[in-house]
């Protein structure tokens, strides 16, 4: 007849830190792996399109879209490099995204 082994703990401090950490990085693992913390999905930008009509500019649309908050020079560069355009691109007809 085969004995079992018996384990003892000889800490308990030690074994209840490492119980501990394990638990930490399973719940962290399964987090990663679901995603549950990609930041991405939980800041997701919104925006609102605006046609471009004749004689726009990026100027008088980021004044009259955006806060009042934010300067107009950042709020031209934020539209143009959302956009993917730069000031002498503009066409009327020409559909913007704008951020709320």
């Amino acid at each position: 007849m085969r004995s079992k082994k018996r384990i003892r703990i000889k800490s308990r401090v030690r074994f209840f830190a490492f119980v501990l950490v394990m638990m930490l990085f399973s719940v962290t693992a399964v987090n990663t792996i679901l995603g549950l913390n990609d930041a991405e999905g939980q800041t997701k930008e919104q925006y609102m399109v605006v046609e471009v009509t004749f004689g726009d500019t990026i100027w008088d649309i980021a004044s009259e879209h955006l806060s009042d908050e934010m300067d107009v020079r950042e709020a031209v560069h934020l539209i143009m490099s959302i956009n993917h355009i730069s000031a002498e691109e503009l066409q009327p007809g020409q559909s913007l995204k704008i951020p709320v």
